[in-house]
């Protein structure tokens, strides 16, 4: 059985998905980008701003389904230029602490949803 997880204070989803699903004690997190879920609005001011945005829905979600951040298990990090690595890193490292750091994998990909910058999914314990 699985649990869908969703929550007004990240953006909604778009098409055929949920925010999350909980199965097992996993929670997974579809990718997220710089929405405010507030306004509906793209931030994509600069890339820390953009990255702080996705971070933050991230936040919400799993908080939504009773994790953390110090909690999840794995991120996918999706950029669009490689080059912005170094500043995406120095804003994900405000997130994630070393001692609670994921597992991650950062991919540079030519296109995103809406033409951002970053996507970011993850997958946590409870």
């Amino acid at each position: 059985m699985k649990n869908i997880v969703n929550t007004p204070s990240a953006p909604m989803p778009i098409g055929p998905y949920n925010q999350s699903v909980i199965h097992n004690g996993v929670m997974y997190i579809s990718g997220q980008i710089a929405i405010d879920p507030v306004s509906g609005e793209l931030i994509l001011d600069n890339i820390e701003t953009e990255t702080h945005r996705v971070l933050q829905n991230i936040r919400a979600i799993l908080e939504a389904g009773g994790s953390g951040l110090e909690k999840v298990l794995k991120a996918t990090v999706f950029v669009k230029d490689m080059n912005l690595f170094g500043r995406i890193n120095a804003v994900y490292g405000e997130y994630f602490k070393p001692e609670f750091a994921p597992a991650r994998e950062l991919v540079q990909v030519s296109e995103l949803p809406k033409f951002v910058n970053i996507e970011i999914s993850v997958i946590a314990g409870l």
